[in-house]
């Protein structure tokens, strides 16, 4: 029997989801996470191929969070995201095979929110969704407002979760936003990956981990896409920094 979860003991969470969608063909693995996450009070729904998943996750039914696997019948994990993310923004966590990089990589190139390799342990699963839902929030400016930031023709709103630059709105997922206000933040200074890892993702940077880099290029390409100049330099080893121009 080829479990995904190695442990599956009743745990406390102070985490506060409200609703997550679960999109796997592995039908045990879904009974143990919709029994697992159910009994911690939140709603989950099941859809077992890529198909049905696709049509719930755009139904018009909030989810706070979709748990997404790649290997399915019908439709992958990644055309699902391809086409979630051309009209959702909903936080993902996509699961991955143990050890398959180009997964995670082209899942994060994709605008997944987070992997996590199978088999995984059900804290470290409880532990990245609490650290995305917390991020979610975050740029949802669920405590203090927060003023509007402009630096070098780039406009951020953390109210409205609003993105432009010059003038054009972007299309942001949750992480990248949150990286780009930092970076914001600190203009003209440079940020670590380190950083930006335990502030943004909610854990420390590990050997190998190209996360920080896929979401600032997918960052870069959005920003590229209208802008006329350069606006994230690259720190070589150590990080980046958002360009102060003379706007």
């Amino acid at each position: 029997m080829n479990l995904a979860v190695k442990e599956f003991n009743t745990m406390s969470s102070d985490f506060h989801l409200q609703s997550i969608l679960v999109i796997d063909d592995d039908l045990e693995l879904t009974e143990m996470l919709a029994t697992y996450l159910s009994g911690m009070g939140y709603q989950v729904q099941v859809r077992n191929n890529g198909e049905e998943g696709l049509s719930e996750a755009v139904s018009g039914r909030h989810y706070d969070l979709i748990l997404l696997d790649v290997m399915m019948p019908k439709m992958d994990g990644f055309d699902v995201l391809k086409k979630l993310r051309s009209s959702h923004s909903t936080p993902v966590l996509m699961l991955t095979a143990r050890g398959d990089d180009y997964d995670r990589i082209l899942g994060l190139e994709m605008g997944a929110d987070d992997y996590l390799p199978k088999p995984f342990n059900h804290r470290e699963l409880v532990a990245r969704i609490k650290a995305i839902v917390r991020r979610h929030n975050l740029s949802s400016s669920g405590g203090a407002v927060e003023q509007d930031l402009f630096v070098n023709g780039i406009l951020l709103s953390p109210s409205s979760q609003l993105a432009k630059v010059d003038d054009v709105e972007l299309t942001l997922t949750t992480t990248e936003f949150l990286i780009l206000r930092l970076l914001m933040l600190n203009a003209a200074q440079r940020v670590t990956k380190e950083e930006i890892s335990l502030k943004i993702l909610g854990k420390p940077l590990q050997a190998f981990d190209r996360s920080i880099d896929m979401h600032v290029s997918n960052l870069r390409k959005k920003i590229g896409a209208v802008a006329v100049d350069e606006k994230i330099k690259t720190i070589r080893g150590v990080g980046y920094m958002l360009i102060v121009g003379s706007h």
